[in-house]
């Protein structure tokens, strides 16, 4: 066992502290990290105060991990000592369900789902018939630590040419927002709109402009207008301004929405193209009721999409790095991450906080 430590909640209405705990040694597919940055997303700030009623305690938040390989397993040959590596969403999966044989890990079948970099698996234990959790690990902890120990096919190699703390986000806010791109084949030309322009929405924007789409914000806040602007956006709507809905009737290839909260789908709907597809990343709430007739007379579709794949986490990190488009960050000692929970919770970050884990190795280093 390596001496590791890491911030975390040990209750849902507990701010994140200092915790020490054990990593295990690499196994001989594993690779040990160092942690250099990790992005602060707003499931973390979900999990910590158990908004979807399944957080494990302690819970150690933290799946934008970016890092270097410090130890490798004796089997280990995608990744060496001294890579830029990166971590999101996964550690591990069942490999053997249809999903995880298609390359789908994020959608396992298995007997407990996929392991989560923290909060443990996504079918716990209590939620299967026999009781049984098949990692042997009830809870992980995640990237708000100084170490990670991951297999090496769970772990994504960081081009370097990336701004290394602007890759973090990549690992969760680029590909939740990539994969329905990509799946839903958006392209140069099409018309997409983006709901919201937090740290999931500023990714899409972004990454839809470089796939070469004409795209349209729609947001609550005015004073999003000018920086959504800058992102490359042709038009930023005021959601709400009917004259501006009802000149978009009928006229997008795809809507992408970001909303981290239940929202209305309604306006929405008749904005899209006969076939075409509105789907939801942000929420995992209950969606209100919509009119089904509009989705009926325009062969319309609502739809879902779940973080990604290894393989198009890759994709996206590679893709980012060829077209020169990375997150806009602003960087955070972990000290100061409780203040950015809120900060986040209140809209007020501009568009993802990245903790620099340099500031928890001198905590470390004054402890000792």
């Amino acid at each position: 066992m390596t001496k590791a430590l890491g911030y975390a909640a040990k209750h849902s209405f507990s701010r994140l502290k200092p915790l020490e705990f054990d990593r295990p040694e690499p196994k001989a597919n594993e690779v040990q990290i160092d942690v250099l940055y990790c992005g602060v997303c707003h499931s973390d700030i979900h999990q910590v105060e158990n908004d979807w009623g399944n957080t494990v305690y302690p819970c150690m938040p933290g799946h934008e991990i970016v890092g270097r390989v410090s130890a490798a397993g004796a089997g280990v040959s995608r990744h060496k000592v001294g890579d830029l590596v990166g971590v999101g969403c996964m550690i591990d999966s069942c490999r053997q369900c249809e999903p995880c044989r298609e390359g789908d890990e994020h959608h396992c079948e298995g007997h407990n789902s996929w392991l989560a970099t923290y909060n443990g698996p996504m079918k716990p234990a209590a939620q299967t018939e026999d009781g049984v959790n098949t990692y042997a690990e009830d809870n992980t902890y995640g990237g708000y630590s100084n170490v990670m120990v991951v297999p090496e096919d769970f772990v994504l190699k960081v081009p370097e040419s990336l701004p290394i703390e602007a890759a973090a986000p990549i690992l969760c806010a680029g590909v939740t927002t990539y994969s329905p791109l990509k799946h839903w084949g958006v392209k140069a030309g099409d018309k997409v709109g983006i709901v919201g322009l937090g740290g999931l929405g500023h990714m899409a924007v972004k990454l839809a402009v470089a796939m070469g789409a004409d795209v349209t914000i729609f947001t609550t806040d005015k004073d999003k207008v000018e920086p959504g602007k800058a992102l490359g956006a042709s038009q930023v709507v005021i959601e709400g301004d009917k004259d501006a809905y009802k000149e978009l009737e009928l006229s997008f290839d795809f809507i992408l929405s970001t909303i981290p909260e239940k929202h209305k789908v309604d306006p929405f709907i008749t904005l899209l193209k006969r076939n075409a597809t509105y789907c939801a990343v942000g929420a995992l709430d209950q969606i209100p009721g919509y009119n089904n007739q509009e989705l009926i007379m325009h062969r319309r579709t609502l739809a879902g999409s779940l973080i990604g794949s290894i393989a198009e986490t890759q994709e996206v990190l590679d893709f980012c790095a060829e077209k020169g488009v990375a997150p806009d960050v602003q960087v955070i000692d972990i000290q100061d991450v409780n203040a950015a929970y809120k900060k986040v919770k209140n809209e007020d970050v501009r568009f993802r906080y990245v903790i620099d884990m340099a500031s928890l190795k001198r905590e470390m280093d004054e402890a000792a």
